[in-house]
């Protein structure tokens, strides 16, 4: 990467520009084989390399006369700003090659020879590289600039300027003056080295994509947007040499590329065509020899002194070339012969017709060569001594992979292999150990594996494939090595000169970063031993196809979708993305034939597999020196990243000079992505690389923006300051933010712009002291914005020592900014007292002005408050008003200044010895003792004691000792004063004294009782007073003077109890009493054991209601001491407030007499007046998980079964009249003693609970009563009904009706239930008595039915009466009047009762038709006989036949009972066929084989062999598959449409429906030829054609000749 911009050479470094520019060879390097050759050493080149890797080359080379320096300065000149990044000693140093410039413009440093782009070959690309990634997106750099949110600036005719000028000159001098007749005057927009049209891209701006491609892509001669991602060049003469039409006809279609001094570029024909960076054609390797007889050159590599070029080819064959002797091979190895495999022995080698797809040069030998084939294999050649290519012997050593068996079936479970990517490892520019060793690394599907080839060949690393790697996920490999190079001092580390050998490999999406360390070995014959450590991990979105590194820390990544993201090696980050789609990479499919099987064999079981291999883009993609290498199907393309200035400069162009300044700080603070821009990672290198330039930047965009005067000017001001404080600030150049941007902002009348940008820096702390004049800037705005509590914020925030103190102190007490007077007196003098005296001068006017007791309206009544809050924070050791700790020798001096003045006995002189007093009276003779404090206590009492009470609990007040009394020397140099000795109870002596003294009102001595009460507790033995004084307090807190007061008096006397006991305990009570302190009587009481007492007082104070349980429990516990008279008078007393108690909590009630006084229980429910109280109190003992606030509703009683007897039946009384819904579970749990029927009994049928009643008398034992009570119940419940269906028209609301006929619908379905479940109970222990043989068709006696058959005979005959004369009425109602009933549905009703009949005649036939069970036929007598159903029904029928009016009704009746047994066969039915088979089994394997689908067998036509699909067959099958979809989309609408029926349907069927827009797009005659192309047919062999292939008419017409075709392949065989 280069650090060059625009042709300046002041852009920045990057030492690890790449391994190849510090590839060493020559003298650096020593061939370390003996048995190179003549020819070898003549080849050499010998390179130089310098401490920052530029390449001397010297006078004794051989190249044809050129060599690499040559070709350098062909470089310059033909390759056109390349990318706009370089390093020193770099090959790619930019040209000039521009417009020639005009008459006024500065006259270029170099001048290309050629006297356009047009000559000089190499073209800008005419695409943007636009922008994926957040890191450089639009939303980082762009400014909030109105230009930015309103749409994309207009592209600017540009005048010709000094490109080539310094840096700084370059902004400088373009803003002092307009060209003349330029539209926009002054702006950085008109700083372009050369005429072009500029439009500001996305990612500056926050303009649409398109509307930047808009603006930005233009034709070829327009140069593209330098401040791009990379900046691609076209190298159109290579283009038009070797991949024009002529080209490819003379040399064959271009296959493979390699970079290094020479652009060498290999052919279908097996030759290879050397350009040098004039884009000439220097050499033809392989004309007129053997190797253009052996196929197309699939790989090829350049040595690494630049002599030698290797190239591996179709066949097998490998030559290697001198550049210098182009006639013939310097060295051959051809392919071993598939025949030599059966033999026992043979020669290693690849196989013949066997693709060699990598190959490399090992060191600097270029007889030392490794490659790997198509197959798998790779091997090591090393060629010994001889006098030419005939003579030598090449001995191959394999490395990897095995021969191929002689028939498939030999090895029938060998996995597939390829060789994905292989690499050995580059020169770097330092001395490495692994120079020796021939390190080579080689990518498979299935493990990554890293040998040494010299001495021997042997495996140093091997790495699986990670697990990261998605199953069944595109398959494909890649990897590249960056050698150890020599860090710059910018970059060094401690104690380390020289970087890791570094290994980027890649499996599917997965990437991974791998460093080699290297040890040497103590002995010099052994090797050297080797660390790997896979160091990071990163995952792309999508497979990754190459990889290259662009830097010692910056990758270059194309994923399989042609893009191409810039990754940053330290935290893999992608700092942005390229898309490359449409450049049309080269990429050829070279290994899925290879891996056939992995695909077509694709187990869902064996993540090992994968869906589909992509293709190799690794020949078409490569780096050198910062520089991407394009390889495409049409053209070469060259691209390099833009550095820091380039982008810089480009803002600064573009007049975006705000982004240009806040991108500048970012790389100056190291947040942006430094290291893809060329700037080092040490940061003391990088900022003075930075800051001299962003320097620059600010004053010329202060220049430019303060001479603008639009409607744009606040705004753009505005940006501008917060990104001058940003740079300026992270720089700490605060000398140049005061001074020169200060001023400019001065100058120009815009400093409230300034001030309103400083503020957030200062309350954040970043700036801490400030110049004066900005200061009194500050103060001027602030104050004429009426703005003095944010001014006083800011000054308490600054240093006071940078103020004019003075001026500073005017302005406070002007403005009353008392808080940052307090803070300049104190911080910026150390003078504590006179600050207070400038506010006790406000209290005292204040008093003096103010008649009436409300001070709180004076304007200077804020100001003067805040003496409380300054006097709290100094006397304990903190700094106002900030709250910093003071050290602790300033902290006393403070302490005892403080203390001395306000407690002076007369008004006292500040400072000691100086003649300024302080008085708090006009007269003299009328000053008080103790003047300060009196002042202090009239203005507000309250908030003196809350702050003396915090002064109280500093040490500072601790009794000290006599020689300890003295701290020092004064800062006046005094001795020590008495504000040293002050203590705690000198303190208060003096306010009792000042008190009594004074005519003081009731609350300011209330105030000075309550602190004194408070502080006796704290410091017992510190405070000394007497009983009386004591006294006196406890009584005056016990007269609180208001309301407000009267909890904090309380409390106040709560803490004098604690430490001090009257002897007079009744006169306490009396004024407990009096005041109602009812919670200080209550701890009264309760030390004095006077237990009723303590009742009594929670009956008294409203407040503390529920606190009256605890005081029972606590009363009544044993541990208490209570006396036995003292717990009968706590139980009497209990009983004659129980009522009170209840109302309160009845469930606590409860709860507290079950814990602490069982016996009670009993009269407290009967003391309750209320009989929802005594329900309620009795479900807390028998059933507490109902109570509302129960925690555990499964929670059993608190009562015993013996203790729960004697309230069973008052419960369920109670139950019946407040929850009868809950009756009849209660007492169907509740034991059988417990309840005496015929006390509940009459409650129970007066509440209606039929239910419960039913209940009783079944478990009495009388089943036949409980049937009697249910039939009578649902006779009136029949009775209701059928009135009131009889009654519907005549209702004024059907609604109601409706509703009350659902509810009593309802309530017979409820009882019917009840009933059967008595039927079923009596079924279940029924003993049946011997019959006789009955014949049916007799009748059948009630009489000599069982007693559950005459139970089911009365339930089923209430239940059919009642749904017979409700359908009766019903039927009635819809015959005689009009049909519409409103709201009234009586069908609904009539079916609700039918099916309650089917219910109950489904019940009876489960109870009374179960066949025997086996155990029941073992024995002589069956258990059932199985008949009773039949007995119940003959018994139903002749009652029903003797009831029924006619036989319309019997069938009726009839009908229902069949219907019974029709919905129970449905429900078996349904239940059976569900049951007997596994529909969800079934649906799921339908499902996965309707899923499933073919996969075919390759991704070519088996009979064009052309692409069928996958990666890179074009958009038109996407654009084809949504036709599609939308096609079925509107079928399918129209189906819906077809099947709702109506008009549209009935339109739609005559042709005359509205015709919707189109679902298709127009397609030329083109764009549907090319789609019938691509029409495939995939038959179930896999096989997979096109269908123009099998049907050639259909290319024409679009018409299948056939409805059906067979494979041809598969036919063939057959």
């Amino acid at each position: 990467m280069s650090s060059f911009a625009g042709g300046y050479e002041d852009g920045g470094e990057n030492e690890d520009v790449e391994a190849d520019e510090s590839s060493r060879t020559g003298d650096q390097r020593e061939v370390a084989d003996d048995e190179d050759d003549r020819d070898s050493v003549n080849a050499e080149q010998h390179v130089d390399d310098d401490e920052e890797g530029s390449v001397i080359v010297r006078a004794d080379e051989s190249l044809d006369g050129d060599h690499a320096s040559r070709d350098t300065d062909m470089l310059e000149q033909d390759v056109a700003h390349v990318g706009g990044d370089q390093d020193d000693g770099d090959y790619f140093e930019r040209a000039v090659s521009e417009e020639v410039p005009d008459e006024s413009s500065v006259a270029p440093l170099h001048i290309s020879p050629l006297a356009s782009p047009v000559d000089s070959g190499s073209i800008p690309d005419d695409t943007l590289s636009l922008q994926g990634s957040l890191r450089s997106g639009p939303g980082r750099l762009a400014s909030p600039s109105p230009l930015a949110a309103g749409g994309p600036r207009r592209a600017v005719s540009r005048t010709v300027s000094g490109a080539l000028q310094p840096f700084e000159k370059r902004f400088e001098t373009r803003l002092s003056a307009s060209p003349a007749g330029s539209p926009r005057a002054l702006s950085p927009a008109f700083l372009s080295p050369h005429s072009r049209q500029i439009s500001i891209s996305s990612q500056f701006s926050q303009i649409s994509q398109a509307s930047s491609q808009d603006g930005a892509v233009s034709n070829e001669d327009t140069p593209q947007t330098p401040w791009e991602v990379v900046r691609w060049t076209k190298l159109r003469k290579i283009t038009g040499q070797a991949l024009s039409e002529v080209g490819k006809r003379n040399f064959g279609r271009p296959t493979c590329l390699a970079v290094s001094a020479l652009i060498a570029i290999g052919t279908s024909k097996g030759l290879v065509l050397g350009f040098d960076y004039h884009q000439t054609l220097k050499v033809i390797i392989g004309q007129g020899t053997k190797a253009t007889e052996c196929g197309s050159v699939t790989a090829l590599a350049i040595a690494a002194d630049y002599s030698t070029i290797v190239a591996g080819h179709a066949n097998g064959h490998i030559f290697t070339w001198e550049i210098s002797r182009p006639a013939r091979p310097f060295l051959q190895i051809p392919p071993i012969d598939r025949s030599s495999l059966q033999q026992p022995q043979h020669h290693d080698g690849h196989v013949s017709d066997c693709a060699i797809l990598h190959i490399g040069f090992l060191g600097t030998r270029h007889t030392a060569i490794v490659s790997a084939d198509a197959a798998g294999m790779a091997f090591s050649h090393v060629a010994t001594r001889g006098l030419g290519p005939v003579s030598r012997v090449v001995r191959s050593t394999r490395l990897l992979g095995r021969y191929p068996a002689a028939s498939s079936k030999a090895e029938p479970n060998r996995k597939p292999s390829s060789v994905l990517a292989f690499s050995p490892l580059p020169l770097g520019n330092v001395e490495q150990a692994t120079d020796s060793m021939g390190i080579t690394a080689l990518l498979t599907p299935y493990l990554l594996v890293i040998v040494s080839t010299t001495p021997i060949a042997q495996t140093q690393h091997k790495s699986p494939r990670p697990k990261e790697v998605k199953p069944h996920s595109t398959l494909s490999g890649c990897l590249a090595w960056f050698p150890a190079v020599k860090l710059k001092a910018s970059n060094a580390e401690k104690d380390r000169e020289n970087s890791d050998t570094k290994l980027v490999y890649c499996w599917s999406n997965v990437l991974t970063v791998m460093d080699v360390k290297v040890t040497e070995n103590d002995d010099p014959a052994k090797p050297a031993s080797l660390e790997f450590k896979s160091r990071s991990r990163w995952r792309a979105e999508e497979a990754i196809v190459a990889v290259q590194w662009l830097g010692r820390s910056v990758l270059g990544v194309v994923t399989v979708s042609q893009r191409l993201l810039i990754v940053e090696d330290g935290s893999l980050q992608v700092t942005d993305s390229i898309d490359l789609l449409h450049r049309h990479i080269y990429h050829q499919d070279l290994f899925s034939q290879q891996l056939r099987s992995v695909v077509e064999n694709l187990d869902s079981d064996d993540p090992s597999l994968h869906g589909v291999v992509a293709d190799a883009f690794y020949m078409s993609f490569r780096a050198y020196k910062g520089r991407m290498f394009l390889l495409g199907f049409n053209d070469l393309t060259v691209g390099s990243l833009s550095n820091w200035a380039d982008r810089l400069m480009a803002l600064m162009e573009a007049g975006d000079h705000i982004a240009a300044i806040r991108l500048a700080t970012g790389y100056y603070a190291g947040s942006s992505n430094n290291v893809t821009v060329g700037l080092p990672e040490h940061d003391s290198s990088r900022h003075d690389m930075v800051r001299e330039r962003l320097l620059a930047m600010i004053s010329a965009s202060l220049s430019y923006s303060f001479s603008q005067h639009d409607d744009e000017r606040r705004i753009r001001l505005r940006e501008l300051a917060e990104v001058c404080f940003e740079a300026c600030t992270s720089m700490q150049e605060t000398d140049y933010l005061f001074g020169s941007v200060f001023e400019a902002f001065e100058e120009a009348d815009e400093s409230s712009v300034y001030v309103t940008t400083l503020e957030p820096y200062v309350l954040d702390g970043e700036i801490k002291a400030l110049p004066t004049e900005v200061v009194q800037s500050i103060a001027s705005h602030f104050i004429s914005e009426n703005q003095a509590a944010r001014l006083e914020e800011l000054l308490c925030r600054l240093d006071p020592l940078s103020f004019d103190f003075d001026q500073i102190t005017m302005l406070c007490r002007q403005h009353g900014l008392y808080d940052a007077l307090i803070y300049v007196w104190t911080q910026g003098i150390g003078d504590f007292v006179s600050p207070l005296i400038d506010i006790l001068t406000l209290v005292k006017m204040i008093q003096e002005g103010d008649d009436d007791d409300d001070l709180t309206g004076n304007p200077f009544y804020e100001s003067a408050i805040k003496v409380f809050p300054y006097l709290a924070y100094s006397l304990t050791g903190r700094r106002y008003p900030k709250g910093e700790t003071m050290d602790d020798l300033e902290a006393t001096r403070v302490k005892a200044d403080l203390y001395e003045y306000v407690f002076a006995g007369t008004p006292t002189a500040w400072p000691p010895g100086g003649k300024r007093v302080f008085r708090t009276t006009d007269k003299t003779q009328d000053e008080p003792a103790f003047p300060y404090l009196v002042l202090l206590l009239e203005f507000d009492s309250a908030n003196f004691m809350s702050m003396l009470n915090e002064a109280f609990e500093d040490p500072f007040l601790n009794e000290a000792d006599e020689d300890n009394s003295a701290h020092g020397t004064l800062s006046n140099g005094s001795a020590s004063r008495p504000g040293y000795k002050m203590t705690r109870q000198h303190i208060i002596s003096i306010m009792l004294d000042v008190m009594r003294q004074h005519d003081f009102g009731q609350e300011d001595v209330v105030y000075l009782d309550m602190f004194i009460a408070r502080s006796l507790p704290k410091y017992p033995g510190q405070l000394v007073l007497s009983g009386s004084l004591l006294t006196q307090v406890l009584q005056r807190l016990c007269q609180p003077p208001s309301d407000d007061l009267r909890d904090d008096c309380q409390l106040s006397v709560e803490y004098l109890l604690s430490t001090y006991r009257p002897t007079d305990v009744a006169a306490l009570v009396r004024a407990l009493h009096e005041a109602h302190f009812f919670r200080v009587l209550k701890s009264v009481y309760r030390s004095e054991k006077l237990f009723t007492e303590l009742l009594e007082v929670y009956f008294e104070d409203p407040e503390d209601q529920q606190g009256i349980f605890d005081c029972i429990a606590y009363c009544l516990r044993p541990s208490t001491g209570a006396s036995p008279k003292q717990v009968q008078a706590i139980r009497r007393t209990v009983m004659q407030h129980l009522q009170e108690v209840a109302n309160i909590n009845v469930v606590r009630t409860a709860r507290t007499l079950h814990a602490n006084a069982k016996d009670l229980l009993q009269p407290a429910v009967a003391t309750l007046v209320d009989t929802y109280q005594q329900f309620i109190f009795l479900r807390a003992l028998l059933e507490p998980g109902l109570v509302s606030d129960a925690r555990d509703l499964k929670a059993a009683a608190l009562l015993t079964p013996d203790e729960a007897a004697a309230f069973s039946e008052q419960y369920v009384c109670l139950m019946c009249t407040h929850d009868p819904g809950h009756v009849a579970d209660y007492v169907n749990f509740l034991p059988t003693g417990n309840l005496r029927l015929e006390s509940v009994l009459s409650e129970i049928e007066k509440a209606g609970v039929v239910d419960a009643a039913v209940v009783l008398l079944s478990r009495d034992g009388r089943a036949r009563d409980a049937m009697d009570r249910l039939v009578v119940h649902l006779r009136s419940l029949e009775q209701a009904l059928t009135s009131l269906v009889t009654a519907a028209e005549e209702s004024p609301d059907a609604a109601s009706t409706q509703e009350a006929a659902e509810d009593l619908v309802e309530a017979i379905a409820k009882y019917t239930k009840v009933g059967i479940w008595l039927c079923q109970g009596q079924s279940a222990t029924a003993q049946r008595r011997p019959r006789p043989r009955t014949n049916f068709a007799w009748d059948v006696p009630e009489d000599d039915l069982d007693l559950d058959e005459w139970l089911w005979l009365n339930l089923i005959d209430a239940v059919v009466q009642t749904s017979n004369n409700t359908s009766h009425a019903a039927r009635h109602i819809e015959e005689t009047t009009v049909p519409d009933l409103g709201n009234l549905n009586l069908s609904r009703v009539t079916m609700s009762l039918r099916t309650n009949l089917q219910q109950t005649f489904t019940a009876l036939l489960a109870a009374t038709a179960v066949p025997p069970k086996p155990s029941d036929i073992v024995g002589s007598k069956p258990a059932h006989d199985n008949l009773s159903f039949l007995r119940i029904l003959r018994a139903f029928l002749t009652r029903a036949a003797t009831t029924a009016p006619s036989l319309a009704e019997l069938r009726a009746v009839l009908s229902d009972i069949f219907a019974a047994y029709s919905y129970e066969q449905g429900i078996l039915s349904v239940a059976n066929e569900l049951l007997g088979s596994d529909v969800f089994a079934d649906i799921e394997d339908a499902n996965k084989l309707r899923q499933r689908g073919w996969r075919p067998r390759a991704q070519v036509c088996e009979h064009c062999k052309r692409r069928a699909w996958g990666q890179g067959i074009g958009e038109i099958v996407w654009d084809e598959w949504m036709l599609k979809e939308q096609v079925r989309e509107a079928e399918k609408a129209r189906k819906i449409v077809e099947r709702g029926g109506g008009e549209e349907a009935r339109r739609l069927e005559r042709g005359k429906a509205r015709v919707k827009a189109a679902v298709s797009s127009e397609r030329n005659e083109t764009q549907g030829e090319e789609s019938r192309k691509l029409t495939l047919i995939v038959f179930a062999c896999r096989h997979v054609f096109h269908r123009v292939c099998l049907d050639p008419a259909f290319r024409e017409t679009g018409k299948p000749t056939a409805e059906l075709y067979s494979c041809p392949l598969c036919r063939t065989d057959a």
